[in-house]
């Protein structure tokens, strides 16, 4: 998983303690984490399209939660940012090379299968947190964040 990952989830934590603030500026969530401001864009951005994020343009414009935190999962940023594709992919390289032994094999492997159940158990996992748990987590962060806001706004 890219970090871009990391950066989403902290993102939208942030933006659920500041709901209240309105938009958030690129500039400022940027800077509140210390990364390339570009970069982050192009996350959120991914976020905005898969409906987890609103966006507004313009000099007061920034980034927003689209739902409640509680209406977001772990797993819908993961999907936002790296695509719903299977970590775990096999080729099935058995059935390749002087191994094969032509190609008897009629189910999948027990390589497989133990990835399989991983992702899936993993993927669960992943959608029974939302944004509301971490935030809730994390409770003394939402406080000090909001303070913090409130003072570089005025």
């Amino acid at each position: 998983m890219g970090e871009g990952v990391e950066w989403g989830l902290h993102c939208c934590v942030t933006l659920g303690w500041l709901r209240d603030e309105g938009p958030v500026s690129i500039r400022k969530l940027a800077a509140w984490f210390d990364l390339p401001q570009e970069y982050l864009k192009k996350r959120l951005q991914a976020l905005t399209k898969a409906g987890i994020l609103t966006s507004v343009p313009g000099a007061r414009g920034g980034f927003s939660l689209a739902r409640p935190p509680e209406q977001i999962t772990m797993m819908d940023v993961v999907t936002a940012l790296e695509g719903p594709a299977e970590a775990f992919r096999c080729v099935e390289i058995r059935q390749r090379g002087v191994g094969a032994e032509g190609g008897q094999f009629r189910r999948p492997c027990g390589i497989s299968m133990a990835m399989r159940r991983a992702e899936l158990a993993w993927r669960r996992e992943l959608a029974a947190q939302t944004i509301a748990d971490l935030m809730a987590g994390a409770s003394p962060s939402g406080e000090r964040t909001r303070r913090t806001y409130a003072r570089l706004r005025g």
